[in-house]
């Protein structure tokens, strides 16, 4: 079905590992009759889990994009990863996205990367709607998890439904805008009177959700002031427009697994979550000029490549489409290339599954095979109306292994195969160890890199071998210098290089969020503003390694305090070589810290073996930050170096029984121990 602007939505599925997000978007490709048998994760029939790893792991780990139609609307869905190793496709997919469905676990409440996606999405602005789901789990409270989203996520929570029954005998929900129960029977959707049992509670929780609006809303404020009470049509109204202000967010509460509640969570996306008319214009550069792209299909083209995958038939570039037309067989440009891309087919994604089309206009999410380079991140655009869109960003990997082929003569083709790999995702690095000659892929954690590889032997059919795991390094300037000069001077016939400088090196600020700082404060013009910013180029190229064990260098700010020039022989290339070179001698003669990656984790371990756990994190150099009591469980927070977790699942699992589960995500760098 092809829709106006006003009747689709680019929408994200958001949760922590195991919240059931891969089984919401199943039950609503089901209910949506866009598949006509109900997949399940334990059974490897999933629809968006379609990766042959995906299905091995029972997790998600490549963000997967879905259409469907509901209410006479167009939704496009894309299935985010929860583990935060694959935070990065969450990052790009809410690069793309207009709105978002945020999922809880009825039990656990607001998780580390349930919080950690939620941020990523404040980030980019996207409206949210909360899902709170596995309502018939033992220990499922709507009230206590309503309760983790207020406090942790410092939101207001605007808490529609109220579930009937407890548990197992959870069967449905009372939606408190129009005071009529859903109920869920062997499947069978109904629509009811409250029950008399439960109408008192839910008058209550009603007058409770009309105070909460009319505390964020001026008109359902004057209307609750009027009549001491907020119409259903108000509410509706009311809600919307802070679901799509972020002034509050929206609570539904369910049972994927056992399909009650996914139809009102639909009816939500097209009533709170906005179109594409209906979000900030699209703002970008061009020639260095800030511009906005209105979602109009008649203006100019431009679109965003967020995902970039091989497959056995060719390469297919995801793009979101933010203003004009693209057709089938058209020329595009890629914005920050300058290269001209061919559009040779147009598909409408259905995870693994494509339907060609002729175009696609603003407003869409589709994939199209042609461009032969355009990476995650870059802009396709009008050729007469070049634009440079923001790419997501890309976090710096934390994690390496070595990797190498078993047999040399498949080295060439290894290293064609990694290159194609860190084409499809952006947080893995590969990079030559110059004291070793190893391969290094570097990536976001273990099963990151686990992943990577095996999809390497997979794809290719080699047989790899790899290293052990090592973290990634930094290295800061704990003690800087002062006055130190740099001359470089090149004669060797012809033209000459000369350039003079005098640098400053002193260590950031704690709270500052920036790597590197540079400044010149040269007087008098002794140093021309564009050799400065060739100064400023070269410290660049000076970070990368530093004198400690070639590690990138952090933290430093840099001043050009002097320097000198040469009316023939000084150039912008003998300045950005005097930057790089001075600046390493600064650093030797610095004070440096080696820096080493940590990662906050948070276990929950049952109680009888709360203290073996605890012992265990304190000889892993773990500074436990906080406990939370649970029934029959205990919930442990403590900052570990990341060196000291490679192998601690297997460890945990040991400790508790095969009870006990983690998650982790890396927070920064502290300086490592000596020695």
């Amino acid at each position: 079905m092809r829709t106006t602007l006003d009747h689709l939505r680019n929408v994200g599925i958001l949760a922590h590992v195991d919240a059931g997000k891969t089984t919401v978007t199943e039950r609503i490709l089901y209910l949506t009759g866009t598949t006509h048998k109900r997949g399940e994760v334990h059974d490897g029939t999933t629809v968006t889990d379609f990766d042959p790893q995906e299905r091995d792991r029972g997790i998600t780990i490549f963000a997967a994009a879905v259409s469907c139609d509901w209410d006479g609307h167009s939704i496009n869905l894309i299935d985010t990863p929860g583990h935060v190793d694959f935070s990065d496709e969450v990052e790009r997919s809410l690069r793309v996205l207009d709105g978002a469905v945020a999922l809880f676990d009825a039990v656990a409440g607001v998780e580390p990367q349930s919080e950690s996606v939620w941020r990523q999405a404040d980030r980019h602005g996207v409206p949210r709607i909360a899902f709170v789901n596995k309502m018939d789990r033992p220990g499922a409270d709507l009230d206590a998890a309503v309760a983790s989203i207020r406090e942790r996520l410092h939101v207001t929570p605007l808490v529609v439904q109220m579930p009937i029954g407890t548990e197992a005998e959870f069967s449905g929900v009372i939606d408190l805008i129009t005071m009529r129960a859903y109920v869920w029977d062997d499947g069978n959707f109904a629509e009811r009177r409250v029950p008399d049992a439960l109408l008192e509670q839910a008058v209550r929780r009603r007058r409770l959700l009309e105070e909460a609006v009319a505390e964020l809303h001026p008109v359902a404020l004057d209307e609750f002031a009027e009549r001491s009470a907020v119409s259903a049509e108000t509410l509706a109204t009311a809600l919307r427009d802070l679901t799509r202000s972020g002034a509050g967010v929206v609570v539904l509460c369910g049972s994927a697994y056992r399909n009650r509640g996914v139809e009102p969570l639909l009816d939500a996306v097209v009533a709170y979550l906005p179109s594409p008319a209906e979000v900030p214009p699209v703002r970008g550069t061009s020639d260095g000029v800030v511009q906005e792209r209105i979602a109009d299909p008649t203006a100019p083209f431009a679109a965003l490549v967020f995902k970039v995958n091989s497959t056995a038939t060719g390469r297919l570039t995801y793009l979101r489409v933010y203003s004009g037309t693209i057709r089938k067989g058209e020329t595009v440009m890629d914005a920050g290339a300058g290269r001209m891309e061919r559009i040779s087919r147009i598909l409408r994604v259905q995870a693994d599954q494509h339907a060609e089309v002729q175009q696609a206009v603003a407003g869409d999410i589709v994939a199209v095979v042609g461009p032969k380079s355009a990476r995650s991140g870059a802009t396709l655009c009008a050729p007469a109306a070049p634009l440079v869109l923001e790419p997501p960003v890309v976090t710096d990997p934390v994690v390496s292994v070595a990797v190498e082929a078993r047999r040399s003569t498949d080295t060439d083709r290894l290293a064609s195969a990694l290159t194609r790999l860190i084409e499809e995702d952006p947080s893995l690095t590969v990079r030559t160890d110059s004291e070793t000659g190893q391969t290094l892929l570097s990536g976001m954690g273990e099963l990151h890199l686990e992943v990577a590889v095996e999809k390497v032997r997979r794809a290719h059919g080699l047989e790899i071998a790899v290293g052990r795991p090592q973290v990634t390094y930094r290295e800061t300037v704990a003690r800087g210098v002062s006055g130190l000069v740099y001359r470089h001077v090149k004669q060797d016939g012809g033209a000459g290089q000369f350039a003079h400088i005098t640098l400053d090196v002193e260590p950031l600020d704690d709270d500052s969020t920036e790597d590197f700082v540079f400044r010149s404060v040269v007087i008098c013009g002794r140093v021309p503003q564009e050799y400065a910013r060739a100064v400023e180029a070269g410290c660049r190229d000076a970070l990368a390694q530093g004198p400690l064990g070639g590690h990138p260098v952090t933290g430093v700010r840099v001043t050009l305090t002097d320097g000198a020039t040469h009316p023939k022989d000084s150039s912008e290339l003998a300045f950005r070589t005097a930057g790089r070179l001075g600046l390493r001698e600064a650093l030797r003669a610095s004070a440096m810290v080696l820096l080493e990656p940590v990662a906050e984790v948070t276990a929950t371990v049952p109680e009888d073996a709360m203290g073996g756990v605890l012992g265990d994190l304190a000889a892993r150099r773990g500074r436990i930050s906080g406990s939370t009591a649970r029934p029959g469980t205990m919930v442990i927070v403590a900052t570990v170096p990341l060196a000291e977790l490679f192998g601690y699942a297997t460890q945990l699992r040991s400790r508790t029984q095969g009870r006990g589960t983690f998650t982790t995500h890396t927070t920064g760098y502290v300086p490592a121990p000596s020695g």
